[in-house]
């Protein structure tokens, strides 16, 4: 008899689950299970996406740096050049250089190439000077002197190049602006002076000769002291022979000369 009274009471909760409200709520419940099924088979270490192998691109900057050019490398090997034989070359650097006795001679040999005496000399000539084609060129030779201290101060200011030793410019090099390495600022001028007399003076051939020399020297002495490479020479001396072009483009005649004579006080 209780195995029959029970029978009904199933019958009853069959039927209350299988009514439709119940039904919708197991059935959307489905959904949610199957939802998280996924999230939690994820969880694990994943496989690869794909086995395949592709090759790595490296950047183009470092494609550069691994295939250089024919071009970087002889400027690199230039320049490789030009430090060790401007070092060699510096026997006068200092005290235990080979030729440190003969440094005081080097340095002197660099002060008469240097821009405060030229510049100081061009002014008293000048002062004395009555002629009036000799003030036409000695003012000038002042205007290319003035032209050339611009020039090479701004282009050392702008490369700011050491030189090849630890030598200190001078008091004259901070007055004239020269206190980089390139380009040589002697070397410069003694080109630029050497033309410029060329053109504007009556020279025997010995003192042409005399006057190549001693530009020559010049910019060996530079080296020597070990205030420049020999590339700071090299480019000193085309620079300076651009200079005389431009000074010669520019020449002030006679007129302009003795005008501006009459007033700056002299």
């Amino acid at each position: 008899m209780p195995a029959l009274q029970n029978r009904p009471r199933a019958r009853e909760r069959n039927n209350v689950l299988n009514r439709p409200e119940f039904m919708s709520l197991s059935q959307a419940a489905r959904p949610a299970a199957e939802a998280r099924a996924p999230l939690r088979r994820q969880s694990g270490p994943q496989p690869p996406a794909s086995d395949s192998k592709e090759p790595a691109h490296l950047p183009e900057e470092d494609c550069m740096q691994l295939n250089p050019s024919f071009g970087g490398i002889a400027i690199s090997s230039l320049l490789a050049i030009d430090i060790s034989v401007s070092r060699s070359l510096g026997v006068c650097a200092n005290r235990a250089s080979a030729w440190s006795s003969a440094r005081p001679v080097v340095k002197l040999i660099g002060v008469t190439g240097h821009g405060l005496p030229w510049i100081g000399g061009t002014v008293f000539c000048l002062s004395k000077s009555s002629s009036p084609a000799g003030q036409e060129v000695l003012l000038n030779l002042l205007f290319a002197l003035i032209l050339d201290l611009l020039v090479v101060a701004a282009v050392q200011k702008l490369v700011k190049r050491k030189g090849p030793s630890d030598v200190l410019p001078g008091l004259l090099d901070y007055i004239v602006m020269d206190v980089f390495a390139f380009p040589a600022g002697q070397a410069s001028r003694a080109a630029m002076v050497t033309r410029f007399f060329f053109s504007h003076l009556v020279l025997a051939v010995p003192l042409r000769i005399l006057l190549v020399i001693w530009a020559g020297v010049i910019g060996i002495s530079r080296v020597m002291i070990g205030r420049h490479y020999l590339t700071d020479v090299f480019c000193g001396f085309f620079i300076g022979y651009l200079q005389f072009n431009l000074v010669e483009l520019l020449w002030l005649p006679s007129g302009t000369c003795q005008f501006l004579i009459s007033v700056i006080p002299m």
